[in-house]
């Protein structure tokens, strides 16, 4: 790939980064009011992406032996429990993928 196609490729880029984060302001800038359907999915999106990721991750578990799904699972718990306890997002995912690592490095 020659410079010149890396440059329209990077300015491509960031075109459409940057119009993907401006559409909302452009759209939404005259309303006071945010329409229900955007309300509602801003309610209703973060605990589906979490759903997927869990499914998403959870998807190739073998049962065969405690070894291969007790880490997944003890590490699903703390991310629960540690979100109940804190409600911090970032928490839960750094203290699960913590304990995860943790488990499958010095114990499984």
């Amino acid at each position: 790939m020659s410079a010149r196609d890396s440059l329209i490729m990077i300015l491509v880029v960031a075109l459409c980064t940057y119009v993907t984060r401006a559409l909302p302001f452009w759209l939404f800038r005259g309303s006071g009011e945010l329409p229900k359907a955007v309300t509602y999915l801003g309610k209703v999106l973060p605990m589906a992406v979490m759903a997927t990721l869990v499914v998403y991750c959870l998807r190739s578990t073998s049962f065969q032996s405690a070894a291969l799904f007790a880490p997944q699972l003890i590490a699903v718990a703390v991310v629960a429990a540690l979100h109940v306890w804190r409600r911090n997002v970032l928490l839960s995912m750094f203290g699960g993928t913590a304990v995860y690592m943790f488990l499958v490095q010095t114990i499984f």
